[in-house]
């Protein structure tokens, strides 16, 4: 039961890791990064996955939300260039997708779908699915999806904010919607949802406006 909570996390993090470390080029390796978490999760995690959401259409709404919230303090504040935001520890608001893949209506498409699609099943397969419960009891299994002690709730919400580089604030306000559409819906699905809903809205707005620092 634990792989299938955490290996599509795992693949993700340790290919990605990989291809930062080594220098390999993005164009290779996201696919590889693709088709290996897609993998994983048909091999492992099929049978913890739901996706029929109970509160679909509030589901949309808190995924939207926390699109705004995502770039709603760059578009009215402009502060991401400060030390905060921009340094050797958080990283710096740029894209790593080289310039020439930006055309690429390929890469494009694999982007969109990889951010839309497969990042929020693995992501709240991990977070919300293992470690929020498991936090709460090492026999994670047997804590139902969505309970909530504030321990467990405020330390997911940071390590989820952590995760997110030089959008550490934005993704701390993500963890903390995240978590409590999960403790109100308890519902997998649901979170799945709303986690689909923001990436794809944010990844449309990448592709439209040329924002793609959004893209790491």
């Amino acid at each position: 039961m634990l792989v299938g909570f955490t290996a599509p996390f795992a693949v993700f993090i340790g290919v990605m890791a990989l291809e930062h470390a080594l220098g390999l080029p993005v164009q290779v390796m996201y696919p590889i990064r693709i088709l290996l978490v897609t993998l994983t999760l048909l091999a492992f995690s099929r049978p913890y996955l739901t996706l029929r959401p109970t509160h679909a259409v509030s589901s949309i709404l808190v995924g939207a939300a926390v699109f705004v919230m995502w770039v709603a303090p760059d578009v009215l504040f402009h502060y991401r260039g400060s030390w905060l935001f921009d340094n050797a520890l958080m990283g710096h608001p740029i894209s790593t997708v080289p310039h020439e893949l930006h055309a690429s209506v390929a890469f494009r498409l694999m982007r969109f779908a990889g951010a839309t699609l497969l990042v929020p099943i693995l992501e709240e397969l991990f977070w919300r699915g293992w470690l929020m419960r498991w936090l709460i009891h090492a026999k994670f299994q047997e804590v139902p999806f969505g309970a909530y002690m504030p321990g467990p709730f405020w330390i997911v919400a940071a390590l989820f904010a952590s995760e997110h580089g030089s959008y550490w604030e934005v993704g701390l306000l993500a963890g903390i919607a995240y978590n409590w559409w999960a403790v109100r819906t308890r519902s997998l699905a649901d979170c799945i949802l709303a986690h689909s809903v923001t990436n794809g809205i944010l990844s449309a707005y990448v592709l439209l406006f040329d924002q793609w620092q959004y893209w790491s």
